[in-house]
């Protein structure tokens, strides 16, 4: 049986992780070192990029496609990588708006009064 996420190269995000993975307090030591190692060989799966070699690498694409429940520690540390992606920055102001939550996960920001 072939070794799976096997990668040439390391996976690097100074775009969203411009310190690295692990210090960017974003993920564990593991979960970064992970990343850094077989992320190529995540993202290439996920983007269907590569041909899956095993079990192992065909379940990780199921799950990259909500089909399956992650389960083993690469499918959650990519998904928890995809997930801080997705995440909104968090919006801060001195003054003059305030954060209304309307019961649903979208927030709205209305003028306030100084005074």
């Amino acid at each position: 049986m072939q070794q799976s996420f096997v990668a040439n190269r390391r996976f690097f995000d100074d775009r969203n992780f411009p310190r690295g993975f692990t210090r960017s307090g974003r993920f564990t030591l593991a979960e970064g070192n992970m990343l850094e190692k077989h992320g190529v060989a995540m993202q290439e799966l996920e983007q269907g990029n590569r041909a899956p070699v095993n079990d192992e690498e065909k379940r990780f694409i199921l799950v990259c496609k909500g089909e399956e429940p992650a389960t083993t520690a690469f499918e959650k540390t990519w998904l928890k990588y995809k997930q801080r992606l997705a995440e909104k920055r968090k919006f801060h102001t001195v003054f003059g708006k305030k954060r209304i939550a309307d019961g649903s996960d979208d927030f709205s920001y209305v003028e306030t009064d100084s005074d």
